[in-house]
């Protein structure tokens, strides 16, 4: 099939050599502008270094975006993860119109953190959706729809890179083939069965260590490796990475204050909260490097965030 690719970063290229590699054509990419300063985006890199044709607008609202799309003659378009808006006379343009990738098992989830959320609400399962784009943000209706599990020992890192990435790219390939085979179904979706949550970014990562073990462990393990969990230290932040949950269930046998760190080992560290401790097996202060954290310098005794 001749297709349009819309996205950018390593999943767009991802997926853009994926179906290069079994024989489709690429037709046209359309890659958001890369910000001042900013690393090359990946699928803009790939796509030139094949000599496909790329177009980089600040709005695919600009009518030469929509001129573009048309001129590439497109059975299909591809969007694999776009942080642009992809209005509704851009995504009708191909023969077969356009299918969008989106990390969650829609209606729940809508919007950009919809990977970090379920797991930091403690979520068991999570998954992807590919679906019709609409001027609603993650509105459309579903046209297949993968799960995955999500372990108490999970975090954004390995639910997205071991799981949801190259499942996402496997199911843009199978939702593509459906839809120009006309073997597709379209659900609407089940307005009643909706949520959305904004980014989840450092406000939202903050620890508060007067929360139960549970949340916090959840909180640290959403977050990671991004935007990466934090406490203060001194006044300085303090990201936390590689949690595990250790639950108290005997009244008043939690040792230590609320925030306190109880132990700092070679590979380990344990600070109190409601319920239980939390054990972490990285750390990073301020601007610097991840360290274990008998490298970070913290004493046992010491309450972070206060």
């Amino acid at each position: 099939m001749r297709i349009a690719i819309i996205g950018q970063q390593d999943f767009g290229k991802a997926v853009m050599e994926a179906f290069l590699a079994r024989g489709d054509e690429v037709a046209a990419v359309f890659c958001a502008p890369e910000k001042e300063g900013a690393r090359p985006d990946a699928l803009r890199a790939a796509a030139e270094e094949r000599k496909l044709k790329v177009h980089q607008f600040k709005s695919l609202r600009a009518p030469e975006a929509a001129q573009a799309l048309a001129a590439a003659k497109a059975d299909i378009g591809i969007m694999a993860f776009v942080l642009q808006f992809a209005p509704q006379e851009f995504v009708g343009i191909p023969r077969h119109g356009t299918i969008q990738y989106h990390p969650s098992l829609l209606p729940k989830y809508r919007g950009p953190s919809s990977i970090n959320w379920p797991i930091i609400k403690g979520e068991t399962e999570t998954g992807l959706t590919i679906f019709r784009p609409s001027d609603g943000l993650d509105e459309g209706a579903v046209i297949l729809q993968k799960k995955t599990p999500v372990s108490d020992d999970d975090t954004l890192g390995t639910v997205y890179f071991d799981r949801l990435f190259p499942m996402g790219v496997a199911a843009m390939l199978e939702a593509a083939d459906l839809v120009v085979a006309g073997r597709h179904k379209e659900l609407v979706q089940e307005e009643a069965h909706a949520s959305y949550e904004g980014w989840c970014r450092e406000g939202e990562a903050r620890i508060n260590w007067a929360s139960h073990v549970d949340f916090i462990h959840n909180l640290i393990r959403g977050c990671d490796p991004a935007p990466g969990a934090w406490t203060t230290h001194r006044g300085e932040k303090l990201q936390l990475f590689g949690s595990k949950k250790h639950l108290v269930r005997t009244f008043g046998a939690v040792k230590g204050k609320i925030g306190e760190v109880t132990a700092v080992g070679p590979g380990s560290m344990f600070i109190t909260a409601q319920g239980g401790q939390i054990e972490v097996s990285k750390g990073k202060l301020g601007s610097g490097k991840k360290l274990a954290p008998a490298e970070l310098g913290i004493a046992v005794g010491t309450i972070l965030g206060s």
